[in-house]
């Protein structure tokens, strides 16, 4: 009886503090000095795609396939590069700029019905299993946050989109800079609180290039995955 409370008791204060302390961590970073676009995300890429305009993105299971506008709930035309983060329970979820310019909107998006888990991608993200992304139908149901930069690259102007998708479990799809105001690359933006997975949308010029593909760990602000 006295081993079996020691180990609720203990349960529970392990619980605790990763949901009141090691959740909210937020370690400083530093932008690497080489010129790319950093992860807007910890967590495991899940996928890097070339997309079309109007194609879909990845098909999520039979019958089911995402394109651009699913995710970001809209489109401009012309082709996107679109690279998808898993954040899991464990992972930081600070949300960072991946370049710096102005937020040129902020456009926030209920779901289609209630909040879906993200259980099937946790399990393959952990277990390896390609595609990471199938079954994943929080893809194109979950609600979401669109934060739009606007900034430059290579000489010439750039507008990328960053989605924030959360689970069942959120608490709240927070925004810190308002629209119109400057962020550093790198700098905080935002958060999920508690289960998410956040979106790079890059509109395709020639010369880029992802250097991540699915499967690999990123760090939001230090980790470049386009360049």
């Amino acid at each position: 009886m006295i081993a079996a409370l020691a180990l609720a008791a203990a349960l529970a204060a392990a619980f605790a503090f990763w949901r009141y302390w090691w959740f909210f961590r937020n370690p400083p970073r530093v932008p690497p000095a080489a010129e790319g676009l950093v992860s807007p995300a910890d967590g495991t890429v899940v996928y890097v795609k070339r997309v079309e305009p109007g194609a879909p993105m990845v098909v999520i299971k039979k019958g089911v396939a995402a394109t651009v506008k699913d995710i970001a709930k809209e489109d401009d035309g012309g082709a996107k590069l679109v690279i998808g983060v898993f954040m899991s329970p464990f992972d930081v979820h600070y949300n960072r700029a991946p370049l710096a310019g102005r937020v040129g909107f902020v456009h926030r998006h209920p779901g289609t019905g209630a909040n879906l888990a993200m259980t099937e991608m946790h399990l393959r993200t952990l277990l390896g299993l390609e595609p990471l992304y199938a079954g994943s139908m929080h893809i194109v149901r979950n609600e979401r946050a669109v934060t739009q930069f606007r900034g430059r690259y290579r000489g010439a102007p750039l507008a990328v989109y960053v989605v924030q998708i959360g689970s069942f479990t959120v608490r709240g799809i927070d925004s810190y800079v308002p629209v119109g105001a400057h962020v550093d690359r790198g700098a905080v933006f935002g958060m999920i609180r508690i289960g998410s997975q956040v979106d790079l949308i890059v509109p395709w010029r020639e010369g880029l290039e992802p250097l991540v593909r699915p499967g690999d760990r990123v760090r939001a602000g230090e980790t470049i995955v386009l360049r």
